[in-house]
């Protein structure tokens, strides 16, 4: 199996349903009382972009991205309209945005994460698909325009000299979300239109 750096059809996934999955383990004793353990440490996403087909072309774009991933065998990047940012899905990505880690003088490489909070909790979650040319970069709140590279396979900013100690690393960026198809089949409706249609085409997450 391999990574493909392919987007799926924006045009089609606009149109997707779908978002963050958790697994949680709900224990009901006698006394009514519950327990509640996760199972999962990370959430995982789930979509399906059989919502964003309107047209007939849409439908053949779709048959042949499938057929050139080998249904479920290799990944591909997705566009998560809802959350695709380093910020609000209205906002433009700042350098400022998102921590990164905090420089010591010898470490060079920082990797891309998003913190989601709400009141004192939070969860980070590991970008590894960030998008080409949209990447930017702060040490101490200054935007640096040079000195450093990200990789946009992985997600690790490197930097040709370390941040010094004690000094804020930050980055701003669009991302892509890594997934596979959910399914080797593609159930193919013809109607009297010849149009086409597909009742589910499940994207699910892949995590590394």
């Amino acid at each position: 199996m391999a990574f493909h750096e392919v987007r799926f059809p924006d045009a089609i996934s606009r149109g997707a349903r779908g978002g963050p999955e958790r697994r949680t383990q709900v224990v009901e004793l006698a006394s009514g009382d519950e327990e509640r353990n996760a199972s999962w440490a990370n959430s995982r996403r789930r979509y399906d972009v059989a919502y964003g087909i309107r047209r007939a072309d849409d439908l053949a774009a779709v048959v042949a991205f499938f057929e050139a991933r080998n249904g479920r065998l290799h990944g591909f990047r997705f566009k998560d309209w809802g959350d695709h940012k380093s910020c609000l899905p209205s906002g433009t990505a700042s350098p400022l945005d998102q921590p990164l880690g905090t420089g010591n003088g010898v470490r060079t490489t920082f990797p891309l994460a998003k913190r989601y909070a709400s009141g004192p909790q939070s969860w980070t979650r590991a970008i590894a698909k960030p998008v080409a040319s949209t990447v930017r970069v702060a040490l101490g709140g200054t935007e640096q325009l040079s000195g450093w590279s990200v990789d946009t396979m992985t997600g690790l900013v490197t930097f040709g000299s370390a941040p010094g100690a004690g000094v804020p690393v930050t980055a701003g960026f669009e991302f892509d979300t890594p997934v596979r198809f959910d399914t080797d089949t593609l159930d193919v409706t013809l109607d009297l239109e010849r149009l086409g249609s597909i009742a589910s085409i499940p994207l699910l997450e892949i995590r590394r």
